[in-house]
């Protein structure tokens, strides 16, 4: 079984109403139902303060979804079905993109798919910026301490030390 990472975050109400840790808990079951994947492990949930700062932004929910892939099939073509899949759950869940991290419903990005580099089409991968952020750093630590980073060749647990956790807490 192949592991694929993925982030989940969300810091606006869903389009029912529904808070962020909802929308985040109900898109993790969503993967789950993803055909050929199976949501093989999830992280705590963790405030985040919005990246880019932004004073009228709300924080952040964030966590992290490790998915198997079942089956075997073309593994070029995987990465790009599988964002396609999960920006289809982001529209379920009311995303919209009117700039730049916006404040969003849903926030679903691959972050590695069992070591895959790719500069090109995207996903990119891993992600271009996961190695830098907390947010994404903190819960991967608690499902995939070990992982290592395709690129660097630094577990999550060192890349997280090296950015430190400010910014992040775990949420009760």
């Amino acid at each position: 079984m192949k592991l694929i990472i993925i982030a989940i975050g969300a810091n606006l109400p869903g389009p029912d109403g529904a808070p962020a840790i909802e929308t985040c808990r109900r898109a993790a079951t969503a993967l789950d139902r993803l055909p050929g994947y199976r949501l093989a492990a999830l992280s705590r949930w963790f405030a985040t303060a919005p990246v880019p700062p932004s004073p009228s932004s709300p924080d952040y929910v964030n966590g992290v979804a490790l998915l198997g892939r079942m089956g075997s099939g073309d593994v070029a073509d995987a990465p790009a079905a599988l964002l396609a899949a999960l920006q289809a759950v982001e529209q379920r869940f009311g995303r919209v993109r009117p700039f730049p991290n916006a404040p969003r419903t849903l926030d679903l990005d691959i972050i590695g798919m069992d070591g895959l580099v790719r500069d090109a089409p995207d996903p990119v991968l891993p992600h271009p910026r996961a190695h830098l952020r907390a947010f994404v750093l903190a819960p991967l630590c608690d499902v995939a301490p070990g992982w290592v980073h395709p690129r660097f060749r630094a577990t999550a647990a060192a890349l997280l030390a090296a950015v430190g956790e400010e910014g992040t807490r775990p949420i009760a």
